[in-house]
C-alpha cells in the first residue's frame, strides 16, 4: 500500500512510535547514561551515554521525545537548548578520546527557538557540532528514527553513514512552517510535504542518506523488537567496516560525502 508524504509526516510523529531509549534498551548492553554539558545544565531532551554493541564499546546519543503530555514537557517535545547539543558534543569528544564509535538517533522538530536558548548561544552551538563532527577522529552513524527538523537535527547528522527509517522525515522545517512561509497558508502542509520531497524515499534518491531501514507493516510502533533488530543489524555491519579504515581515510571520505550533497 502506497503511503503519502503527508500520511508519512502524521506516521513519524505517532507518540506510541519508538523514541530513542526504546532503542536504547534493546539494542546496547550496559547502557550508562551521563549528563550536563559542564557549562550551564542538563538536557533532557538529549540522553547521552557510553553502552556496549555486542563487545564494541560505543558512545550513544540520542534525542528523546516523551509518551504523553508530562514526558514531553519534561523533555521540551524534544526540542533541544544549546545545553544539549554541547553536552552531545562533550561525549562526543569524549568518544573520540577513546577511539569509541558513536551512534546517534535523530527525533526532533527542531531546535528549541526560545528567548532563553537564543541567548545562550542556540545557533553557536549548532554550528560548534557541524564543525566539530566533521572532524571527529572516530566512526560516527545516524539514523533518523522519526522526524529530522531542521539544524536541530543535523547537528547529530554530520555522520559517516546516515540512515532513516522507512517512514521518517527529514526536512528543513516542518510542513506546517513551509507551508506558511511559502504559500502564506499553514493549512497547505499537506502539499508542503509532497514538495519538500522529506521522506526516506526521497532522500534515498537524492543521495542524501546511505540507506532506508525497513520498518515492520504498518509502521515501527507495531513491532519495537524487530524494529529494534533492523537498526541493529546495520549498525553492527557498518561499524565493522568503518573501524577498519584509517583515521585519514575516514575523515577523507566524511568530508568529500558531504561535499557531494
Amino acid at each position: 500500500m502506497s503511503i503519502t508524504p503527508w500520511e508519512k509526516v502524521k506516521l513519524a510523529r505517532m507518540p506510541v512510535r519508538p523514541t530513542g531509549l526504546d532503542y536504547i534498551d534493546r539494542i546496547f548492553d550496559q547502557f550508562l547514561e551521563m549528563h550536563g554539558d559542564r557549562l550551564y545544565g542538563e538536557d533532557r531532551a538529549i540522553v547521552g551515554g557510553i553502552a556496549f554493541l555486542g563487545s564494541i564499546p560505543v558512545t550513544v546519543i540520542a534525542q528523546q521525545k516523551g509518551r504523553n503530555t508530562k514526558e514531553n514537557i519534561a523533555r521540551n517535545f524534544s526540542m533541544p537548548h544549546p545545553e544539549g547539543y554541547r553536552k552531545a558534543l562533550r561525549l562526543m569528544k569524549q568518544a573520540e578520546k577513546f577511539r569509541r564509535p558513536i551512534l546517534c538517533f535523530i527525533d526532533t522538530p527542531g531546535a528549541f527557538c526560545g528567548l532563553g536558548a537564543e541567548e545562550r548561544g542556540q545557533g553557536e552551538a549548532i554550528a560548534s557540532n557541524l564543525a566539530e563532527m566533521m572532524m571527529l577522529k572516530t566512526p560516527i552513524i545516524s539514523v533518523v528514527i522519526s522526524e529530522g527538523g531542521s539544524g536541530g537535527a543535523l547537528a547529530l547528522g554530520v555522520a559517516d553513514k546516515v540512515y532513516m527509517l522507512e517512514h521518517s522525515i527529514y526536512a528543513i522545517l516542518s510542513p506546517e512552517g513551509f507551508a506558511s512561509i511559502l504559500y502564506k497558508d499553514s493549512s497547505k502542509a499537506e502539499q508542503a510535504a509532497k514538495d519538500m520531497k522529506l521522506t526516506a524515499q526521497d532522500l534515498y534518491q537524492f543521495k542524501i542518506i546511505d540507506g532506508i531501514i525497513p520498518e515492520p507493516q504498518g509502521g515501527a510502533h507495531n513491532d519495537y523488537d524487530l524494529m529494534a533488530g533492523n537498526i541493529k543489524s546495520v549498525l553492527e555491519a557498518d561499524l565493522q567496516e568503518l573501524l577498519e579504515l584509517p583515521v585519514e581515510e575516514l575523515l577523507e571520505k566524511r568530508y568529500q560525502k558531504f561535499r557531494r550533497i
